[in-house]
């Protein structure tokens, strides 16, 4: 009979130690895909000033200039991006955006150019607004419409969308019988950035402190909170880190935006307007934010404060989240869908608003294929198909990237076919990391 020893086994329960990176990143709270998305934009852009360089001999992607009007031409998607957001949260698509803001955009330039100046007078300060406001509430309606055929008649919104993208494209045309539709009015030009269209150095820095003090007092009073409902308080030096790289970044968008000039013939126009002599040197005149800028980062602060403070954002989360549990919680899908759609519809028509203002006219071609780069902008950004997940600030950061991949591609010369087969490839590679992202956190 053969004896059994058992040997003890000892456990060690330790964690690994993390790294130093993980424990900053711990530390400060930071979205890694945020970082990412980051970063994959400094590549994008240092990648294509680079290629600039090698091929004609000097980069013309990381110049004051190219960035200003990149900031312009992202504007329009990004306002949309942030209602497809909310869309895709809640497991629906719109495909119809695009063709909701031609639409809309023809029916604000038809206001403007063929009615209000019979009635009002040839420019009276009130068309604008009025054109505005016709604009708004047509992209409300619209969407309000699409919400309530998805909610109360159980139709799928990728089917409602997709007869809207071609219902509303040909309405346009109906509307504007095929023509370009101008002179618009000169305010409301003004709303689609240029010389004229920006708020100039002393308007940039006013906005850059203001935004500053913002962030400071966003981290000051988000401690205070967590203090007073006993939650963890991160370290007193990344409190100060995160304001501090805010406030950073703030201050370097102004001076960026502060050292675009002006072009030289709209100098001289301006200063023989106003009896300005141009000193020896020349008179240097700084574009500042543009107003579409401007709107946009409204936009994004308004959704975010939306999405992350009130019981709407709460209920947009838990819908997209599990839908039957929602309803038996108490909300009323059927009304979120409906509002929204609606509000998806409203960031249309402000989005039409911004591109005819652009464009300097109205045409019912305005916004062609938009819905793509849109649903794009949000998927990139890190909004989930499968619902539930999204974030403003990734949506507004997935457009700039898609801007980005164009305007590279325009400097550099790439044909539009290879335009449109690279970001196709983006969107299928966005998806792709976005499920792995998801599967590995999980």
């Amino acid at each position: 009979m053969s004896d059994s020893t058992t040997t003890p086994t000892s456990t060690d329960t330790r964690q690994p130690a993390k790294s130093a990176v993980s424990r900053f990143l711990q530390a400060t709270e930071l979205d890694t895909r945020l970082i990412g998305m980051i970063g994959a934009l400094a590549l994008i852009w240092i990648g294509f000033h680079l290629y600039g360089q090698l091929v004609n001999g000097f980069g013309a992607f990381l110049t004051p200039r190219n960035l200003w009007n990149l900031s312009v031409q992202t504007a329009s998607v990004g306002i949309m991006a942030c209602g497809m957001v909310l869309v895709i949260i809640t497991r629906h698509i719109d495909l119809s955006v695009g063709s909701l803001l031609g639409f809309c955009a023809v029916t604000m330039g038809v206001t403007q150019v063929w009615i209000l100046p019979g009635l009002l007078g040839i420019g009276h300060p009130l068309i604008w607004i009025i054109a505005v406001l016709v604009g708004l509430i047509t992209g409300t309606l619209v969407g309000a419409l699409h919400g309530w055929l998805v909610a109360y008649r159980n139709i799928p919104a990728f089917i409602v969308t997709l007869g809207g993208l071609l219902v509303w494209r040909g309405a346009a045309f109906l509307i504007a019988r095929g023509e370009t539709i101008s002179p618009v009015d000169e305010t409301f030009k003004l709303l689609g950035g240029g010389p004229f269209g920006a708020i100039g150095a002393t308007g940039s820095w006013i906005v850059g402190l203001i935004g500053c003090a913002a962030a400071i007092a966003m981290v000051f009073f988000g401690r205070r909170q967590r203090l007073r409902f006993g939650f963890a308080l991160r370290p007193v030096w990344a409190d100060v880190f995160i304001a501090g790289l805010s406030c950073s970044a703030i201050i370097g968008a102004v001076l960026l935006v502060n050292s675009y000039p002006w072009p030289k013939g709209i100098v001289k126009r301006y200063a023989a307007e106003n009896n300005i002599t141009i000193p020896e040197g020349g008179l240097f005149i700084s574009h500042g934010f543009a107003i579409p800028v401007l709107i946009l980062v409204a936009v994004a602060i308004i959704m975010t404060i939306v999405m992350s403070r009130t019981r709407f954002g709460r209920y947009v989360y838990a819908i997209g989240g599990n839908p039957e549990a929602a309803a038996l919680a108490g909300i009323n899908t059927k009304l979120m869908t409906v509002k929204i759609f609606a509000l998806m519809g409203f960031l249309a028509g402000l989005s039409a608003a911004v591109a005819s203002a652009r464009l300097g006219s109205a045409t019912n071609a305005l916004g062609t294929l938009d819905e793509l780069y849109v649903i794009a902008a949000a998927v990139i950004g890190g909004t989930s198909l499968a619902g539930g997940v999204g974030t403003i600030y990734g949506a507004v950061l997935g457009a700039l990237v898609m801007q980005s991949l164009q305007t590279g591609m325009v400097l550099i010369g790439f044909d539009a076919a290879i335009q449109q087969i690279v970001v196709g490839s983006v969107l299928v590679l966005a998806v792709y990391l976005d499920n792995l992202y998801r599967r590995a956190a999980k």
